[in-house]
């Protein structure tokens, strides 16, 4: 059998000034899904791309696209990428301006949540023509409905996180924001999950698309999984314990709810364990600066919801703890999906108390495999699957005879 070839970015034949950008980012052979991915869109065709966090998606449509717009320049909005949250805006916009350095390209991220000044920026910003423009759909709306944005002359429409934005109610948003571009045009769309509601939603907005898929269902081979089963109460005591016994530099803890988070790290720094948890409630700065201090090593412990389970791209994470088991398999693969990346090793432990035994039971369904039982911790009692919890705080009714007879 002869061994397949090694293909490289530069047999892409890119314009020489996105090659030099990717020359100096260091990138040599693509992922799975460029490799699948960047020949269709070069080629113009519109794309319905199934891919999980870490595989490259974001280097896989923007590369293409911006080569394009190198070699046939436009000097108004040229793309537009509409994303679910400002974390991923930013993410995109950051990879950007490394494969435009050498370019001319223009660009503007977009996202609510800022102050005046902020907005005025962006404003200034579309008014001039920005190429490319990323974007939350709340803000783009705005933008759109004060005559900011102008997208008459759009060649590129991207999608990014199409399920998530969809599970969020974005659906009439993206609706009216797409309206106002021209109808031809090339249209990619990406999402972690493709169930009936995406193919809906992608049949009325792409032309005879072409799809790939990369397997969403597997985690990284490297990490090492683990469930600890106990009950509601616990879970705070058992973290705690965990996060001691294990000393890493760098975790996230996964929670269903933000009250979770808040109260979690508050129990968190009690314990004398340096945490900040990171949630909607926060102002946009408080965001950046807490994220800022766990990529920089400053923060070890970072408590969130599912806001950082997908579009975050922060390297190295020793260990990630599924506090709460998430109601979508797939997105157990996002959370485990921040650890043992590139090759490198990672622990993931998930909390599973009885009434969550069901959902844990599709994760392991989906990934077709069990998932090793831990032991608990001295004090800490293990929960069968099938017993009952007791929710902290809300002590569960119990039926009791009252005089008279009545029950």
């Amino acid at each position: 059998m002869s061994k397949k070839l090694t293909l490289h970015f530069h047999d892409f034949l890119f314009e020489y000034d996105i090659q030099d950008g990717l020359d100096d980012m260091g990138f040599e052979t693509p992922t799975p899904i460029q490799e699948m991915a960047i020949p269709i869109i070069l080629e113009g065709h519109d794309l319905i791309g199934c891919a999980q966090t870490g595989t490259g998606k974001t280097a896989a449509f923007l590369l293409p696209v911006l080569n394009k717009m190198v070699w046939d320049p436009i000097s108004e909005t040229d793309t537009l990428i509409i994303v679910p949250t400002r974390e991923l805006a930013l993410q995109i916009y950051q990879a950007l301006q490394g494969f435009c350095y050498h370019t001319t390209i223009t660009s503007q991220v977009v996202y609510g949540g800022t102050d005046g000044i902020s907005f005025e920026q962006e404003k200034k910003a579309l008014l001039h023509g920005a190429n490319v423009v990323i974007g939350t759909p709340g803000r783009l709306i705005a933008h759109l409905n004060m005559g900011n944005l102008k997208l008459e002359n759009l060649r590129h429409l991207i999608l990014d996180e199409a399920d998530r934005m969809l599970d969020m109610g974005f659906v009439e948003d993206i609706l009216k924001i797409i309206g106002k571009t021209p109808k031809k045009r090339q249209t990619l769309m990406f999402s972690a999950t493709m169930p009936p509601k995406i193919r809906q939603f992608a049949a009325k907005l792409l032309q005879e698309p072409k799809e790939i898929s990369i397997t969403v269902s597997k985690p990284a081979e490297k990490v090492i999984q683990g469930v600890f089963r106990v009950h509601d109460k616990d879970k705070n005591t058992i973290a705690v314990w965990l996060l001691k016994e294990k000393n890493l530099s760098s975790v996230i803890v996964f929670t269903g709810t933000k009250a979770k988070a808040r109260q979690l790290e508050r129990d968190l720094q009690k314990a004398k364990v340096d945490a900040r948890s990171i949630s909607s409630d926060l102002e946009q700065k408080e965001r950046e600066e807490v994220l800022r201090a766990f990529r920089n090593r400053r923060l070890p412990v970072l408590v969130a919801t599912d806001l950082l389970s997908r579009g975050i791209d922060i390297d190295d994470i020793g260990m990630v703890i599924n506090y709460d088991v998430p109601g979508d398999a797939e997105d157990y693969i996002h959370r485990i999906g921040r650890t043992a990346r590139a090759e490198r090793e990672g622990e993931a432990y998930t909390f599973v108390s009885p009434e969550e035994n069901g959902k844990f039971k599709r994760i392991e369904q989906l990934m077709d495999m069990k998932v090793n039982v831990m032991a608990n911790p001295p004090g800490i009692s293990h929960a069968h699957p099938s017993a009952k919890s007791e929710v902290k705080g809300k002590p569960k009714k119990k039926f009791f005879h009252r005089k008279g007879g009545k029950r």
